[in-house]
């Protein structure tokens, strides 16, 4: 099989690779006469300990399944989930305990000037997840830092959320490079990890200088904003004159 991963058998042998994409199939494959079990679209099944079906036998990285907080079992290769899985399957593999806390898919790309991010679900995703989730989304744009302090520049953020619990359920953001695009998204991701709602960013206590953000930083900004959304979408009850 093709893709970054790590194979530990009885604490002692390890096999690491690096590729694009799995060529394992999507069938159970037959290993010392004991099945493995493999999912679409050739993912070794794995445990929130990193065991496969094989007694003794530890997978991890870009071969396995993974853990999504938000969907459950997925296929998600991700370097980040691949080291926190190592990490996992390494220590069981040799007597440990732990177990992999699950993945919500944070990404972060540079295209030339720009940096795009993600983390949690979008909104098409959230309805599909089988939760009852009703997604709302609100879309904003707001600066980087204070306007009055040079080399402002704007970022645009896109916050789903569940117009019932109002529960973070995912975010995206463009912006500059410079714009701290990476740790924003990594604010909304410790959010999710905790599963707070998006008016409960606001109240999180975040650093403030006018070079670098504002009073109210970009996130903070961008669940008022949804929280607006929210309640504009709420039906307001009639009320009886009589």
């Amino acid at each position: 099989m093709s893709g970054k991963h790590l194979i530990a058998v009885g604490g002692s042998d390890a096999g690491i690779a690096a590729a694009l994409r799995l060529n394992t199939p999507a069938t159970d494959i037959d290993v010392t006469g004991r099945g493995l079990i493999v999912q679409n679209p050739g993912a070794i099944t794995v445990d929130e300990q990193m065991r496969t079906t094989l007694p003794g036998v530890f997978a991890a990285g870009d071969c396995v399944v993974t853990h999504h907080r938000l969907l459950g079992q997925v296929w998600l290769p991700l370097g980040t989930t691949a080291h926190k899985q190592g990490r996992v399957a390494g220590e069981n593999a040799v007597g440990g305990h732990r177990e992999f806390a699950g993945s919500l898919g944070t990404q972060v790309v540079k295209v030339f000037d720009l940096v795009a991010a993600r983390t949690g679900l979008r909104d098409q995703e959230a309805r599909s997840a089988g939760h009852g989730w009703e997604p709302v989304i609100a879309t904003t744009t707001t600066d980087d830092h204070k306007a009055y302090y040079p080399g402002a520049t704007p970022i645009t953020l896109s916050v789903t959320g569940d117009h019932t619990s109002g529960r973070l359920l995912g975010t995206q953001l463009i912006g500059r490079l410079g714009a701290e695009i990476s740790q924003r998204v990594d604010t909304y991701a410790a959010a999710l990890f905790n599963e707070m709602t998006v008016d409960q960013v606001s109240d999180l206590d975040l650093s403030y200088t006018p070079p670098l953000g504002s009073p109210w930083d970009a996130v903070q900004i961008a669940g008022q904003a949804w929280t607006a959304t929210r309640e504009a979408a709420t039906p307001v009850p009639l009320q009886n004159t009589h």
